[in-house]
């Protein structure tokens, strides 16, 4: 191990609430099982909409695990952060008590904030007046509201903040938590959770025009494949115990689940925006200008492996971001054929289990990540069964792949031209 390596920030715990289980490892089991959690939306009735299926939390009740004064504060969102953000610090074996609470972080993703508590107070407003709108309507909406809940839960007394990136938010968090450590920090609680399944949230996802209308949900979600169209919305996903290499053997952690090696973030300005480039005809099709710059995504990555001293051959496994969208897959699968040659790595999307969750989906895929380390095998991605042309990529289908694993990458974009890439190492 390089002396940098060494010194690299480590995660010391993690919290997963997700469509696929709560709990690490009860999420673990459905991936490896390639379980799908994918469904008719229950929270509300979607028949009135053209997407009608998502991945839902199950057996989630917020009373459960959230103090009850709480709940009626705060949106779901925050309350799935919330737990997620507990069962991470008891993961860790960590009692933010027992250390300087100005040097203990909370950095969360955020995507759309609380919309479903939003959703019901402008309900009230429109519907009978002002008067019925509650006071907590000013902060549970906040996209800051879950930082802000998990600080002040725990004593987390040191720099706060959310990045606010869309599906890439999850590794910029992260991303902030590493330059924080950095600075002087102790330990962060990172990540991100996401729940807008509700009209007002999917009426504002649809606005993309990116979302599969599919409703057989074992075809709905297929990144990278010939039958491609769109992806599906979920809620939920992980935080996670960022800490100092030194820190956490100071006070004898119980286990490290990996290194933080490289990150880097990009940004691709939207197509016939005010300064932005359109993509190539070959990833936007025929009715898209070409453009003399290629899109940002290939270059993020090389950034994050030269960030962490890496060559692309040392990277054993990559958690694409796989939108499902035919353009953008093909965007990301000539972006990793570029830097790792044509099928030149293993890739994989254990997202198809779960749909997008957003700001919470690349957290979730850096736990994912991380167990795959731990347990040395590459999880599957279920539904894909016909590769599209051009996408030379060696994306693992049909079971799981055990093989040695030293490094992850995982990738992630965000609506509006947001990229992130961000480098994991084994904890050994």
């Amino acid at each position: 191990m390089t002396t940098a390596t060494a010194k690299a920030p480590v995660i010391t715990g993690l919290g997963v609430v997700a469509p696929t289980g709560i709990g690490a490892e009860a999420h673990w089991s459905a991936v490896l099982e390639g379980r799908p959690a994918i469904g008719r939306i229950s929270r509300f009735d979607p028949s009135a909409y053209p997407v009608r299926l998502a991945g839902e939390v199950p057996g989630f009740v917020a009373k459960e695990q959230v103090p009850s004064r709480l709940i009626q504060q705060t949106d779901r969102w925050t309350h799935l952060g919330l737990s997620a953000a507990e069962a991470a610090i008891d993961d860790a074996d960590v009692n933010p008590a027992e250390l300087p609470e100005y040097e203990l972080a909370v950095v969360t993703s955020s995507s759309s904030g609380g919309t479903e508590f939003g959703q019901h107070e402008m309900e009230n407003l429109y519907q009978h007046n002002p008067e019925w709108v509650g006071a907590y309507q000013s902060i549970a909406w906040f996209y800051a509201a879950t930082t802000g809940q998990v600080s002040i839960r725990h004593g987390l007394r040191g720099p706060c903040g959310v990045i606010c990136t869309e599906q890439a938010g999850g590794l910029d968090a992260i991303g902030q938590a590493r330059r924080l450590i950095r600075t002087g920090s102790r330990l962060v609680v990172t990540g991100g959770t996401d729940a807008s399944l509700c009209p007002y949230g999917l009426t504002a996802q649809l606005s993309t025009g990116s979302l599969s209308t599919v409703q057989d949900p074992a075809r709905a979600y297929l990144p990278f494949d010939s039958e491609a169209s769109g992806y599906l919305p979920g809620e939920g996903g992980a935080m996670l115990i960022v800490e100092s290499a030194e820190a956490a053997e100071a006070r004898g952690a119980r286990k490290i689940y990996g290194r933080v090696l490289g990150y880097a973030a990009g940004f691709d300005p939207p197509p016939r925006s005010a300064g932005g480039t359109p993509w190539p005809p070959s990833a936007a099709g025929p009715d898209s200008p070409g453009s003399e710059r290629p899109p940002a995504l290939r270059r993020t990555i090389a950034a994050a492996l030269a960030d962490a001293g890496l060559e692309p051959g040392a990277v054993d496994v990559v958690f694409a971001d796989a939108l499902g969208v035919p353009s953008a897959d093909l965007i990301e699968a000539e972006a990793l054929a570029g830097i790792f040659g044509p099928r030149g790595v293993p890739v994989t999307a254990p997202k198809t289990l779960t749909g997008r969750l957003y700001g919470g989906g690349a957290p979730l895929d850096v736990a994912t990540a991380l167990l795959a380390l731990r347990d040395q095998v590459i999880p599957h991605t279920v539904g894909p069964t016909a590769p599209a042309p051009g996408h030379e990529i060696d994306l693992v289908l049909g079971e799981p792949r055990h093989q040695e694993l030293r490094t992850a990458l995982v990738v992630a974009r965000g609506h509006g031209g947001f990229n992130a890439a961000l480098v994991l190492g084994r904890a050994d």
